[in-house]
């Protein structure tokens, strides 16, 4: 969803029942035909359509790489645990192979201290669960 809808000034979105400025797709696409169709400058395209220029830049990589898909709204955010390196879950293994093994949160104080990453607590979990389902 296009959560300023306001912002786009195009006479389509205003006029036909088709386009609908609260859909975020249809927007950058119809921005991204604006510009390569029409011949319109990508500044102006995104500044009718309510959209930023990195904006464009972004929709416009996006579509020529994915296609429609691309357009599509991603997720913001690391994918994975990047902080739990091999040698950081070779630590963790190390630390847990005692009779008391620590808790998360101490965890990640031994790792902070010996090994320079901050790594939240409930990664540590995560990854412990995620070993244990193997």
């Amino acid at each position: 969803m296009n959560r300023h809808p306001g912002r786009v000034h195009v006479s389509l979105f205003q006029s036909h029942g088709f386009f609908d400025a609260r859909d975020l797709v249809q927007v950058k696409y119809e921005m991204l035909r604006q510009v390569s169709v029409e011949g319109a400058s990508k500044a102006e395209a995104a500044a009718v359509f309510g959209l930023s220029r990195p904006t464009f830049y972004q929709a416009e990589a996006a579509f020529a790489q994915q296609g429609l898909a691309g357009l599509l709204p991603q997720q913001r955010g690391p994918k994975s645990p990047h902080k739990l390196t091999p040698e950081v879950m070779a630590f963790i293994d190390t630390q847990m192979s005692g009779e008391r093994p620590p808790g998360a949160r101490a965890l990640a104080r031994a790792i902070r201290t010996a090994l320079g990453v901050s790594v939240h607590p409930r990664s540590i979990e995560r990854a412990l669960a995620r070993k244990k389902k193997r």
